[in-house]
């Protein structure tokens, strides 16, 4: 491990040489490579600058304790060595999380697919429900939220929705919500007061970006409709919406958001270029794949990734067992103790396949 930090460190020092010389600021490309490079770096080469510091220190005390007769000395020699000790043990684990393969993914936008799985208009009522719960967290980390399709039911639920979130490390926090949402609550339509159980499907794709798919498009058809359902003057007047199919793997996808008929044709790309990216990257990660499709599934009531239980006011993550009595709070887009916990745990796991 630290021959590999050595060798980081090295690489960093030649970065910032790089980034120094005059050329290297007139090729873009080569320029924001190289600062990706450096931001990346940057905290594992502090924290092993800080963790040679604390050894040292370490060493300096020890010799102050063969050396030094003074008490009052001795006593600072002792408390300098405990808090460099316990600071290595820290530095140590987080060199180790540090030096963890990066997801190439994790600094990327993402497209999100909300689906209403099991539970009829009410898991429609859900599944809007959940659609503010990412808009108000994005809001939180002053991420951006632009709709792309919408599928309403008439009664204020969402029968799907695919909307972007644009901000810095997006999809690195938000991968962990992909699989199935369940909810248990009294429906405002049961006269009985019988808590009914209804699902959702989230699906978190990152953005793809054009030299990550090589898209033909030779391979879409574009057909051109009247948008229907709430909006502005143009519904139901111009042809502004789109429905792109993706010949060879039969993807179709309709976007009637933007007034504009080149907008909507713009936004179903991205999302047709989400899709087969992630198409690709389930042909390179069969193993992930398999476990994706077990989380995102049909929809079906038994398979759950998380349950929001309204009586109880509870939310429970059931990958990590983790149970929040703040029901409220996390659908009004307090997310980070949940995401947090996630990512924890998928750490700790990498960490002990990394040991084994």
């Amino acid at each position: 491990m630290f021959d590999r930090l050595e060798d980081l460190v090295i690489r960093y020092e030649e970065v910032m040489g790089e980034l120094q010389e005059p050329d290297v600021a007139n090729d873009a490309a080569r320029f924001r490579q190289l600062m990706k490079e450096q931001s990346d770096l940057a905290p594992l080469v502090e924290a092993f600058k800080e963790y040679k510091q604390c050894k040292q220190n370490v060493e300096d005390s020890l010799l102050m304790l063969e050396e030094e007769s003074d008490e009052e000395m001795r006593e600072m020699a002792k408390e300098e060595l405990n808090e460099s000790k316990a600071r290595i043990e820290e530095l140590e684990h987080e060199l180790k999380i540090l030096l963890l393969p990066k997801d190439p993914n994790d600094e990327k936008n993402v497209i999100v697919e909300i689906r209403a799985g099991a539970g009829g208009d009410e898991a429609a009522l859900f599944a809007a429900e959940i659609y503010r719960m990412y808009q108000h967290y994005a809001e939180s980390r002053r991420w951006k939220t632009e709709m792309i399709s919408l599928n309403e039911n008439g009664i204020g639920g969402f029968k799907e929705c695919v909307f972007m979130i644009t901000g810095q490390g997006a999809f690195s926090r938000l991968k962990y919500e992909s699989g199935v949402h369940r909810v248990q609550r009294v429906p405002e339509t049961e006269s009985g007061g019988r808590i009914h159980t209804s699902t959702i499907t989230v699906a978190i794709m990152p953005e793809a970006e054009e030299v990550d798919v090589e898209l033909d498009m030779n391979d879409c058809k574009f057909d051109v409709f009247r948008a229907s359902g709430n909006g502005g003057q143009c519904v139901n007047t111009t042809d502004s919406a789109v429905r792109l199919t993706h010949i060879p793997t039969g993807i179709v996808i309709s976007c009637q958001d933007e007034k504009s008929q080149l907008k909507n044709k713009d936004k179903a790309l991205k999302v047709l270029r989400a899709r087969l990216y992630e198409l690709e990257l389930a042909k390179q990660h069969d193993a992930e794949a398999e476990a994706r499709k077990s989380q995102v599934g049909t929809g079906d009531r038994s398979e759950k990734i998380r349950t929001y239980n309204f009586p109880q006011g509870r939310v429970t993550d059931h990958r990590i067992k983790l149970t929040l009595h703040k029901l409220d709070t996390i659908l009004n887009g307090d997310l980070d103790e949940v995401i947090d916990s996630l990512i924890a745990a998928d750490q700790t796991a990498k960490l002990a396949k990394m040991n084994e």
